[in-house]
């Protein structure tokens, strides 16, 4: 139990006090009388002494609070003792209706709303903020002309100086038996919190898994041995800082979800090279989130040692091979690619495939590069092969050959990009090799046992594919599991000023230039549907930069460098009789081409929404998006 000590101004409050320990219904283990003067000292004091609470008022309990950390418990005035001043104060001033002035800190006083209605007064309340701001207030009291004051020994001294009669704000037992039964309860809460807190604390101690503490916005509070081992540095180093600076991964949407609407997530990190599997878990208080535990459990161990790996790197630079890329480079500030980037470091942990679909130019290649690096394969090799433009037996010896790829990336990651362009032979070949893990090429006779990751890039959804014959049933039952959609940059605006004002800079720093966009040519910019993505971005900032003419870059300069490079596609001659089943005459066509346009504007180019307000299918869409030439 702690120590309540109980520091008073007058000797009558310590008689009151002494009468209710009598009762033997609380406990204060040091009681005294003191100046106001002296408060902060002899709070020290007692501090000094062991006190873990004190109980005080007025004045005196505003400076101990103010310049010490000791919780203190403040005498409240009753009503009925503020009662009975009233009362007497009336009988002081013999007036019908007098003026009274109760002076000292909010927090002194009960509710007394209604007491001029109550006690036929007119009752001015004169609160200070502070200490200092005391003695100000009470002179402001005595010049609005009140005819009596109210209030502690600094009001009492003032108001006789002026000649305003004055009452001492004495109590009776009732608000000194308040303030003892207060500090018994803050003690057992106290109590309560710290036995919480040691058992908190052995649990993180003894945990098998790296546990952080978060407090509500974020920043961490505490990590036990087992988090200090995963992140390579110590509690001391750690407390204070956020935690999105340590995991970027986590991204600004995990944790709003988490900390704002108390929602738990996972997902997986990757902290000082050692993989993870996180769960957010946020901390509820009477529905408000108080903060949030991250646990984080170690996931298989990365293949070889030390130095193995370091040797790997090595001979990676000596072959001329750039840096795979992480999750932390791809650009994520919009929620949508916040959520893919979640989603495809939750799929790094498992041996199954992948697939990437997005638009050209989106990051394909750089996701499946982080979820190859965030596996447990990352120390293999990662290769990528293009299957468009290739002939069955090109691709089928380039693939599965007995010098291929998919033997050459034994251990690790084969990535084929456009899968939809393989050949049904070398499809069957690729359903082996997912789903036994065998690889043969011309010679069937001559399989060889293969342990390889397979991810694919695809530019339409795999029903689309499997509905227009693209892709075997065998192939898409075996693909349609861990797919993941890359949002295009149109849809993704924070991502898409982030990738304008980064290449721009680039460009211009490369060229020692030093351009600048109008508002105008920004909003045109952003607005613009950039189809090729992130290469048909920097490929005009490049032509933007080294052709500008001048510093200020302005609205018509972008609108005609993209005019010139990018014009309209013209729509396809056709003869009569083409039509698709369900589409109108050839008058009529053109009317269906501005609905198509429309739609997909309206959409920003999502298919199934276009589809969908238009009535027909997403393979009925995409059939007549390619006959128009609508890329």
């Amino acid at each position: 139990m702690g120590k309540t000590i109980l520091l008073v101004s007058r000797e009558e409050m310590l008689h009151q006090a002494h009468n209710i320990l009598q009762e033997k219904k609380y406990t204060i283990h040091g009681m005294r009388v003191i100046s106001t003067e002296n408060a902060v000292m002899e709070a020290r004091k007692a501090i000094a002494d062991g006190a873990s609470i004190i109980i005080a008022r007025g004045l005196q309990a505003s400076l101990i609070k103010q310049y010490t950390d000791i919780p203190v418990v403040e005498i409240v005035l009753t009503a009925q003792e503020m009662a009975l001043l009233v009362m007497r104060a009336r009988q002081i001033v013999a007036k019908s209706r007098p003026v009274i002035a109760v002076v000292g800190f909010r927090n002194m006083f009960c509710d007394m709303s209604y007491f001029d209605e109550l006690y036929g007064i007119d009752l001015r309340m004169y609160f200070a903020e502070q200490g200092a701001q005391l003695p100000g207030i009470v002179r402001r009291a005595v010049e609005d002309g009140v005819d009596l004051v109210i209030g502690g020994d600094t009001a009492v001294s003032i108001a006789t100086e002026a000649g305003v009669p004055s009452l001492f704000l004495s109590t009776t037992e009732d608000s000194m038996r308040q303030a003892m039964a207060m500090a018994e309860n803050l003690d057992y809460a106290m109590k309560v919190e710290k036995k919480t807190a040691a058992q908190m604390e052995t649990l993180l101690d003894y945990s098998f898994s790296g546990v952080i503490r978060l407090d509500s916005q974020g920043l961490i509070t505490a990590v036990n041995p087992v988090m200090e081992d995963i992140i390579g540095k110590k509690q001391e180093q750690l407390k204070g800082l956020f935690v999105g600076e340590l995991a970027p991964l986590l991204g600004e949407e995990v944790l709003r979800q988490v900390l704002k609407e108390g929602k738990d997530s996972s997902l997986f990190l990757e902290w000082n090279h050692t993989p993870v599997f996180a769960v957010i878990a946020p901390v509820l208080y009477e529905e408000r989130v108080e903060g949030a535990i991250i646990t984080c459990h170690k996931t298989a161990p990365r293949a070889g040692t030390k130095e193995k790996r370091q040797e790997q790197r090595r001979k990676q630079e000596e072959r001329g091979l750039p840096p795979l890329v992480r999750f932390e480079d791809i650009l994520q500030g919009s929620p949508a690619m916040q959520e893919c980037v979640r989603l495809a470091s939750l799929y790094a942990l498992s041996r199954y495939p992948v697939v990437l679909r997005g638009e050209p130019g989106t990051e394909k290649r750089m996701l499946a590069e982080s979820i190859h690096n965030s596996s447990p394969r990352k120390e293999g090799p990662f290769l990528d092969i293009p299957c468009r433009g290739l002939s069955g037996e090109e691709q089928r010896d380039l693939i599965f050959g007995s010098r291929g790829a998919a033997l050459q990336a034994q251990g690790g990651t084969l990535l084929l990009r456009n899968a939809e362009e393989l050949t049904l032979a070398n499809q069957y070949r690729l359903c082996q090799l997912i789903r036994f893990q065998v690889c043969h090429g011309a010679d069937i006779a001559r399989m060889r046992k293969i342990d390889v990751r397979i991810m694919i890039t695809i530019e339409c959804p795999l029903p689309e594919l499997e509905a227009e014959g693209k892709i075997s049933s065998d192939l898409y039952f075996l693909l349609s599991g861990l797919e993941l959609f890359i949002p295009p940059l149109r849809e993704r605006k924070e991502d898409l000023k982030r990738k304008l004002d980064m290449t721009l800079q680039s460009c211009c720093e490369r060229y020692g230039r030093f351009h600048v966009l109008t508002a105008g040519a920004r909003a045109v910019m952003m607005e613009y549907p950039w189809r090729g993505n992130l290469f048909q971005v920097e490929n005009f900032c490049e032509r933007l930069i080294l052709t500008a003419g001048k510093r200020s870059i302005d609205e018509n300069t972008v609108k005609r460098l993209l005019g010139e490079l990018y014009p309209e596609p013209s729509v396809p001659d056709r003869a009569p009789g083409l039509n698709l089943p369900g589409e109108g005459t050839l008058e009529e066509e053109p009317e269906e081409l501005r609905r198509i346009r429309a739609a997909l504007k309206k959409y920003n180019g999502n298919r199934e929404k276009t589809a969908e307000a238009l009535g027909i299918s997403k393979t009925t869409l995409w059939r007549k998006m390619k006959l128009w030439g609508i890329a």
